[in-house]
């Protein structure tokens, strides 16, 4: 029998891919960095621990699991974020939504 991911791991990696441009959304350009990667850590322990929630676990929920899980989508989240997203531009754009532009001359 071939091991097999289910279906709620699959989807809390690829949350954790986005979340840190939800970060983004949500904080300013001048927002400390300490507090972009607090608020981060916070919704990649959700997101681990509803993964663990969802998952193919029976009636056993597993904190232990789950503490991995939000292990593994922190990890996945920053290396995404400078890996992926700064280097592309969208961290930058995910900043400037929302934000007013700086008229020339102000």
């Amino acid at each position: 029998m071939q091991p097999t991911l289910d279906t709620a791991y699959w989807l809390g990696l690829l949350i954790s891919v986005v979340l840190p441009v939800l970060v983004g959304l949500v904080t300013t350009r001048v927002t400390h960095p300490g507090v972009k990667a607090v608020l981060l850590l916070g919704l990649t322990a959700a997101n681990g621990f509803l993964v663990e929630l969802a998952g193919p676990h029976g009636d056993d929920y597993s904190v232990s699991s789950a503490l991995i899980l939000w292990a593994v989508s922190f990890g996945t989240g920053v290396l995404a974020h400078f890996g992926l997203w700064k280097p592309t531009g969208v961290s930058v754009k995910a900043q400037e939504v929302g934000s007013k532009p700086v008229e020339a001359g102000a």
